[in-house]
C-alpha cells in the first residue's frame, strides 16, 4: 500500500487527456506530505522562443522538450530530498520515459502509465475545457504509446475508471508493481 509512509517519486504519464493532471492531484491529496509536479509548467514558461511538439518536431522542440524533463527530474528530487512525496506528471513516450527516469536520481521511484482506449481518450477531449489534439491525432499518440514506449511501471487501463477509482487502484497498486 502506498499511503506516504513509504516515501517515493511517482512518475504519472499517458498522453493527452489521459487524466494525468486529475490523477496526480488526487493521489497528492491523499498523501500526508507531498507535492504535485506538473512537467508542462516548464514548457509554459518559455516565452520566446517556444517550439511546440509536433508529428515531426524540429530539433529544437525537442531540446526544449529534453530540458524540460531534466527539470522535472531535478525538481523531483529536490522536494524528494526536503522529505516530499513526489508526484510528478506529463506526457512522456517513447524513449523520453527512459530518458526522463534515468535523469531522476531519488530512489524509489514509481512509474505508472495512464492507457485507456483511444475511444475513452475522445471522449475526455470532448468533455474537457482545453483541447489538445489539434496537429496530432488520438490514434498516432496512442500508437506511440503502446508501440514505441518502454513497459516500466505499472500500466492502467482506465476507459472505464472513474478518477476516484484510478487513485485508489495506484495507491493499492504502485507500491509493489510500478518501481522502476
Amino acid at each position: 500500500m502506498f499511503d506516504g509512509h513509504n516515501r517515493a517519486i511517482l512518475l504519472i504519464t499517458g498522453v493527452q487527456a489521459a487524466g494525468k493532471s486529475t490523477i496526480a492531484q488526487g493521489v497528492a491529496e491523499r498523501l500526508p506530505r507531498s507535492v504535485h509536479l506538473r512537467g508542462d509548467v516548464f514548457r509554459r514558461m518559455v516565452v520566446g522562443g517556444r517550439e511546440e511538439m509536433s508529428a515531426a518536431p524540429t530539433e529544437e522542440a525537442l531540446r526544449q522538450l529534453r530540458l524540460r524533463y531534466r527539470l522535472t527530474a531535478q525538481t523531483a528530487d529536490a522536494y524528494f530530498a526536503e522529505g516530499f512525496t513526489v508526484i510528478a506528471q506529463d506526457v512522456v513516450l517513447g524513449e523520453h520515459l527512459t530518458e526522463l527516469t534515468g535523469h531522476i536520481r531519488s530512489r524509489p521511484l514509481l512509474v505508472v502509465v495512464l492507457a485507456p482506449a483511444p475511444e475513452a481518450i475522445a471522449a475526455r477531449e470532448a468533455g474537457r475545457g482545453k483541447t489538445a489534439y489539434d496537429e496530432w491525432a488520438i490514434a498516432e499518440l496512442d500508437e506511440v504509446l503502446r508501440k514505441e514506449t518502454p513497459r516500466l511501471g505499472l500500466w492502467l487501463d482506465t476507459s472505464e475508471q472513474t478518477p476516484e477509482q484510478t487513485v485508489d487502484e495506484i495507491l493499492r497498486r504502485a507500491w509493489p508493481e510500478a518501481v522502476v
